[in-house]
């Protein structure tokens, strides 16, 4: 790939990336600490700051390895959300909501995106002059790049799968015994997860449910 693609595709993308990614783990502990446990609070996790928040590998090279390879699924992640499950009144279900909040913050910036985006076309369409549309180009790039970031992040973390949110999601619902035998495969999550990727499983296991969820938010946005 031609290096000027590369730099303006890591342009384009890395700002929507770091705030969707950043924003979903702030989720998780704010949460739960309304659920009960202070433990990302007094650690201050709970910022905007991206410093905290950022992994080394899910925060940059596994995004930016997936971008210069021209993946058709995009992911990543930031330093996990510290969580004292023995702080929650009710652990297990407490846990999956808390967990829930990351996909569902990813959701609700996506269809702010397409929101934006609505009054981003409008803007276009009575003919700035040329100062106010160079800036308007690289926001609609960023907003329509804040959209797939933010589906494929949802989408791809609620795959019942530990360590994903959607693992967590459903150890809130399975019976106690069902719950401890799921739990045993999380240390080899993480493989799993990889091998998927890269052998391109993820473009089925995800490609189905990240359709409906961009023509929803699609039908969305044209009601504004």
């Amino acid at each position: 790939m031609d290096t000027t693609i590369i730099i303006q595709k890591i342009a384009i993308n890395a700002l929507p990336l770091l705030f969707s990614i950043i924003l979903h783990e702030i989720s998780h502990g704010y949460v739960a600490d309304k659920l009960g446990d202070p433990t990302a609070r007094m650690l201050g996790r709970l910022t905007l700051n991206p410093l905290p928040h950022i992994d080394p590998v899910g925060t940059v090279l596994i995004p930016l390895v997936l971008l210069v390879t021209g993946s058709p699924v995009l992911f990543g992640y930031a330093k996990p959300v510290p969580i004292t499950t023995a702080n929650f009144k009710n652990p297990r279900r407490d846990m999956a909501i808390s967990a829930a909040a990351g996909p569902v913050s990813n959701i609700l910036l996506a269809v702010i995106s397409v929101i934006l985006l609505r009054f981003v076309q409008y803007a276009f369409g009575v003919q700035p002059g040329a100062a106010i549309m160079a800036l308007l180009v690289p926001i609609k790039l960023m907003l329509n790049t804040a959209i797939i970031w933010n589906v494929y992040l949802a989408v791809f973390n609620m795959i019942p799968l530990l360590p994903l949110d959607g693992g967590r999601v459903l150890m809130g619902f399975l019976p106690p015994k069902q719950a401890y035998s799921f739990s045993r495969i999380e240390p080899y999550g993480f493989f799993i997860l990889i091998a998927l990727i890269f052998t391109g499983l993820t473009r089925y296991i995800v490609g189905c449910p990240a359709s409906l969820m961009f023509g929803i938010i699609e039908w969305i946005g044209r009601l504004i």
